[in-house]
């Protein structure tokens, strides 16, 4: 199993360089910049425009961009004359304050040596920590998220395969395809209306908890009401997805030999289906927790704008808005990361379950 990671990392790096240049490409391409979105004053001269964009370093050629966003910039130049300033460029004048005099060498490392820049829009903090600091609400909230669609939908997927045909089957059924057809940000502005401060007053309208002066928010038992809304909307499409693919699978399992030669033997239905036929309807679910484990991390944009959760998915919607490049890519590479990752973790999965998958 070793070789086979091994092998599967080394054939993600062309991956991830291909999804780089497309992503980077992409957000170059977009209308628009950073500097429109900061200058948007009418007091802003165009001089002053003139010498943010040469700052962020955004008027420079596609390939230039990327090389510096890679590799860092300290490599385009050298001090010639000892004097501790980089004054010649290897491929460009990197002026980074616009004051026509190139900066000194290392001020960009670039992402391979772990430096993903600073922030456009976030007071030119490190685009790690902008990162990191809303990653626990988003972890918090997907990882709710998919213990409770674990937990209700699989059990569901199971019942419904028992008693195929029946009232509780059928119910399921047009369960899941109303929840996987129901828009998640009309299902999270509908439960705030009725469930919120506006309606009955039960929870709250949305954020991840009240106002906090000192220390941050509390421990996320202490604060549940803040929870449930947006973790019942990401859920339910997760009980849908779960419970069907289970339901289908544990059927599909049901017709093997060795299920009618537990049945010929005499056991009980349920060491039949618990027992024999359960584990083997998981591999179907292995294929959907390793991309699921990655969304955990990801965030979900849209739940998290409709209910103000201070996520990472609610960050994304707001640096593509503003342009915020170096935020936009360092969280597209860390999902690529993921994701990646998230399937490796499916096929290993494979092999944990069913003893013949063998990985080689």
């Amino acid at each position: 199993m070793t070789k086979f990671v091994i092998r599967r990392i080394l054939q993600a790096i062309p991956t991830l360089f291909g999804i780089s240049i497309l992503v980077y490409a992409i957000m170059l391409a977009t209308p628009g910049g950073p500097v429109a979105a900061l200058t948007f004053s009418p007091t802003v001269t165009p001089q002053e425009r003139a010498a943010l964009a040469a700052q962020l370093g955004v008027n420079d050629p596609f390939h230039i961009q990327y090389l510096r966003w890679l590799l860092g910039d300290d490599w385009m130049r050298f001090d010639s004359d000892g004097d501790g300033v980089a004054d010649t460029a290897y491929l460009i004048p990197l002026d980074a304050d616009g004051d026509g005099e190139p900066e000194p060498s290392g001020t960009r490392r670039g992402i391979l040596r772990g430096d993903f820049g600073s922030s456009f829009f976030h007071g030119k903090r490190h685009v790690v920590d902008v990162i990191f600091e809303r990653l626990a609400a988003t972890f918090e909230l997907g990882a709710a998220s998919l213990v409770v669609g674990l937990t209700i939908g699989i059990p569901v997927g199971v019942l419904a395969a028992v008693n195929r045909g029946g009232y509780f089957d059928n119910f399921t059924r047009i369960m899941a395809v109303v929840f996987n057809a129901l828009p998640s940000f009309w299902l999270g502005l509908l439960l705030l209306l009725v469930f919120g401060g506006t309606g009955l007053g039960l929870l709250p309208m949305g954020n991840r908890c009240g106002i906090v002066l000192v220390g941050g928010c509390p421990p996320f038992y202490e604060r549940l009401e803040y929870l449930f809304l947006p973790t019942f909307v990401i859920a339910v499409g997760g009980v849908a997805a779960y419970s069907r693919f289970m339901r289908a699978s544990l059927l599909d399992v049901s017709g093997q030999d060795y299920i009618r030669t537990a049945r010929a033997k005499g056991l009980s239905g349920r060491m039949v289906w618990f027992r024999h036929g359960l584990r083997n309807a998981l591999i179907p679910i292995a294929t959907l927790l390793g991309p699921t484990i990655t969304g955990v991390l990801s965030g979900a944009a849209i739940t998290e704008q409709v209910f103000a959760w201070p996520g990472v998915g609610r960050l994304v919607v707001s640096s593509i808005t503003q342009k915020d490049y170096p935020t936009v890519m360092a969280v597209v590479m860390f999902a690529a990361i993921a994701t990646i990752l998230g399937y490796l973790l499916s096929d290993i999965l494979y092999a944990l379950i069913d003893p013949r998958i063998r990985l080689r």
